[in-house]
């Protein structure tokens, strides 16, 4: 009988090793089907899924509180299983080299605890040959078996979308990949389980995890682009967004929109591709000219702010700014690798005392992360400019009279920036508004 089969019939047990953003919602998937582990090392992000509260909000309380994965802090419970996913974060030093501690101690922790027969398959995103340079000897070193003789691996990268409701684990392709044809046969098999959309078989692991660095890469290039036609546009007194609007009706344009990129991937996975070029002898140039653009947008967005100010005659060193929005993506209440914590660093290089709101985010982590207290909506008011930072829905539901409730009466100019643009610019233009986007 094979390990797919023992699977489906209950004789063994998948395991999740970190339950976040991407780990967690797999798990609840192969929990409707077969018996899961899911372990992290957070036990208090544990007592949390044990209680059926959902802190990702990425499929909800009430399914946390019906699944059957058995969430645990103790590595000992791997023990327990046979087929182990690894979804921990892959993120970048501050000089963006790669950041491997996640995942060589995810490894560490599961090759401790890994048993004779077992099929490991990591799902972070990493650079080609990670998976079989890196992980490979920790495993083997902590568990004393042999890879390809007493365990096999695999490699399945993450799609899933943060706070997206349609594209989600059961309906993106999976792209699995298997360190023989066994293996694979096995790996496929197993996501098939789950994965409405089907499987595609990569013909290596290091092709799919080459495939992965480069989906997203693609999208930071392409919205690096978008930034530049908005810092060129914005010299010329030309709206970006009109000009994508009019562009994008011809059939093949590709509408990407500018924007801030952060977040635990798009902003980062292009470092671990010219990290391992780098170590190639190659220079990355598209690639890194597109990440220039986009980590130095947080600045150009201040730096905006700070000339309407002065346009409007409100002096800079004095003036209160309100930023609404803090997360990294709308309607997710993920914080890590937020570029709005650059535009707020910016403003107070010029004096400016910035307050931030938002209800959707994680504001324990945010404070954790970047010492940022967050202030209810309610309690801003007497503003000189308001920052509308991220499209959350909550933020599309205010009207002219909430934002105008924000500024101070007395300024007879109010400064707006809109950076995704989801408010009417010609009404707020024509209410009087000093209104700029991106």
């Amino acid at each position: 009988m094979s390990l797919y089969e023992k699977i489906v019939s209950g004789e063994e047990k998948v395991s999740l090793v970190g339950l976040g953003y991407v780990g967690m919602p797999i798990a609840v998937a192969f929990a409707r089907k077969i018996k899961v582990v899911g372990f992290d090392l957070n036990s208090a992000k544990i007592d949390l899924y044990k209680s059926g509260i959902d802190p990702t909000n990425e499929v909800g309380n009430e399914v946390i509180a019906n699944t059957t994965v058995e969430f645990t802090a103790d590595p000992t419970k791997l023990r327990e299983a046979k087929f182990h996913i690894v979804a921990v974060p892959t993120p970048v030093n501050d000089d963006h080299t790669p950041d491997l501690t996640p995942v060589e101690g995810a490894s560490r922790i599961l090759g401790q605890n890994l048993t004779k027969g077992s099929i490991v398959v990591f799902e972070s995103t990493v650079y080609p040959g990670v998976t079989e340079d890196i992980c490979v000897p920790i495993l083997e070193k902590e568990s004393g078996l042999k890879c390809g003789v007493d365990f096999k691996i695999g490699y399945s990268p993450e799609r899933i979308n943060p706070g997206d409701k349609v594209h989600r684990l059961e309906t993106i392709t999976k792209i699995v990949s298997g360190m023989d044809d066994e293996t694979l046969d096995e790996v496929a098999h197993v996501y098939e389980l789950v994965v409405e959309a089907g499987v595609y078989r990569a013909e290596s692991i290091k092709v799919a995890e080459a495939a992965k660095v480069i989906e997203n890469s693609q999208r930071d290039i392409n919205i690096a682009f978008m930034n530049e036609l908005s810092i060129i546009f914005n010299k010329m007194g030309i709206d970006t967004k009109s000009v994508l609007e009019a562009a994008g009706t011809k059939w093949n344009f590709l509408k990407f929109q500018p924007g801030l990129v952060g977040g635990h991937c798009i902003g980062v996975d292009p470092y671990y591709l010219t990290y391992k070029a780098e170590e190639l002898g190659y220079h990355s140039q598209i690639i890194l000219s597109g990440r220039r653009i986009n980590d130095d947008m947080g600045k150009y967005v201040a730096e905006n702010l700070v000339k309407n100010l002065i346009k409007a005659d409100i002096p800079v060193k004095t003036a209160k700014v309100a930023i609404l929005g803090f997360t990294f993506k709308e309607n997710c209440p993920d914080t890590r690798n937020t570029k709005i914590i650059d535009i707020y660093n910016e403003l107070k290089e010029y004096g400016i005392t910035a307050m931030v709101t938002d209800d959707d985010a994680d504001a324990a982590e945010a404070k954790r992360l970047y010492g940022i207290e967050f202030v209810p909506i309610s309690d801003i008011k007497d503003c000189d400019a308001v920052i509308l930072a991220v499209a959350h829905d909550s933020y599309k539901k205010l009207s002219m009279d909430d934002i105008a409730g924000l500024y101070k009466a007395s300024n007879p100019v109010k400064v707006l920036t809109d950076l995704k643009g989801i408010l009417d610019k010609k009404a707020y233009q024509n209410a009087g508004y000093l209104y700029w986007r991106l």
